[in-house]
């Protein structure tokens, strides 16, 4: 998993509350365990006109202008707005995966569901919970006819605005410490390889029977 770095992203804003994972990802696309792949078909069904296959090429399909990552102000974005519950429904790790494969580094809403919030931490996105009317202010700045531009930090857990003000957020130490270190629970895991290698070294002088082919 990559190390959070602090950046400055274009911000894509999704206007909509109890957006599920379905949406996110849809369900025909949860056959590969591939982890990458899935940034084309992210919100496949809000994105073209046609329905998404898995294999299809999506360069070539029919897109829907009125949704937001096909405006052009927001090619390239890296942090997402979103209202309410963002990641309801199932609890299919493909969503954060496709989020992070299309680019996303940071979901801003005032509230997630709760596996999803989880996941995005394992995976190297960073979910920012904030008020609504912050929200308000930041989707207002975002919808005009210039991108807004935020500065992500977390080591300071600050969010700059392009007129200098700077937001505040919360994010658990744990969870910080893992996403500035980009370690997943496998790097976790790893930290403590010596440990492991010892312990499997004393128990198979006093198991033997157990390492027998």
């Amino acid at each position: 998993m990559d190390a959070f770095k602090t950046f400055t992203g274009i911000v894509a804003p999704l206007d909509r509350s109890n957006v599920d994972t379905d949406a996110i990802i849809p369900k025909q696309f949860l056959k590969s365990i591939k982890r990458t792949g899935f940034g084309p078909n992210l919100f496949d069904e809000w994105r073209y006109l046609d329905r998404g296959e898995p294999g299809m090429d999506c360069s070539d399909r029919p897109l829907n202008t009125d949704f937001v990552l096909n405006d052009a102000r927001y090619q390239g974005a890296q942090v997402l707005l979103a209202r309410d519950n963002f990641g309801c429904g199932s609890s299919r790790e493909h969503a954060p995966w496709a989020l992070e494969d299309y680019g996303f580094r940071v979901i801003i809403a005032p509230s997630f569901a709760d596996i999803f919030f989880n996941n995005c931490f394992k995976n190297g996105l960073l979910p920012i919970v904030l008020s609504n009317e912050i929200m308000d202010n930041l989707f207002q700045q975002a919808t005009g006819e210039q991108a807004l531009e935020l500065a992500i930090d977390l080591e300071t857990q600050t969010i700059g605005l392009p007129n200098g003000e700077s937001i505040g957020f919360e994010v658990g130490e744990f969870r910080k410490h893992c996403l500035l270190n980009g370690l997943d629970d496998i790097g976790l895991t790893l930290q403590h390889v010596d440990a492991i290698k010892s312990y499997e070294a004393a128990r198979q002088q006093s198991a033997p029977w157990l390492f027998t082919q």
